[in-house]
This record gives C-alpha cells, sequence and structure tokens, in this order.
C-alpha cells in the first residue's frame, strides 16, 4: 500500500525543499480487489444508504443523543420493526 504523504512533507516538496520519494508496494502489500482497509467492526458487513431530506439526518441524530444511543442503533431498531411487519426475521 502507498503511503499518504504528510502534509508538512508536501509543502516541502512545493516549496522546492525535498525532493519526493515516491515508494511502490511490496507484492505482499497489494491486495487484489481491495482499494481501502476495513475495521475489524466493518469485516463481513454491507452498507445501506438512501436519501433523505436534511431534516431527517437532524432528527435521527437529535433521536440518538436524546436516547444516549448512536444512529446505527436507531437505523438496526428500525429496521428490525420493518422485518418483523411484513414476517421476516429481526436480523440487523
Amino acid at each position: 500500500m502507498v503511503k499518504k504523504t504528510s502534509l508538512a512533507s508536501a509543502l516541502q516538496v512545493a516549496s522546492g525543499k525535498e525532493v519526493p520519494v515516491l515508494e511502490s508496494p511490496s507484492p505482499a502489500e497489494v491486495k487484489p480487489n481491495s482499494s481501502t482497509v476495513l475495521p475489524p467492526s466493518r469485516q463481513g458487513k454491507k452498507a445501506i444508504t438512501g436519501y433523505f431530506d436534511p431534516a431527517v439526518s437532524r432528527q435521527l441524530r437529535q433521536l440518538a443523543l436524546d436516547k444516549d444511543t448512536t444512529v446505527q442503533a436507531l437505523l438496526s431498531e428500525g429496521l428490525n420493526e420493518l422485518f418483523i411487519k411484513y414476517g421476516r426475521n429481526p436480523i440487523a
């Protein structure tokens, strides 16, 4: 994996005070079909997204704050209720 350049290094290169050194990844570091490394909490998971009015986002975040929980936990609760409503197992 190519290491990202720090801001300080980029500024030095831009000012002409330092010559950039480009490193190529070793074969062991190259993972096929993987552009990013996921944290363990996201491995084996799939993102579900949707587009809503900004007020929906604000209200959901405020509800999470009021209930001292996370938006993801609230969405999981809501999906499970939807699954139950339609006769499916609550697996979220």
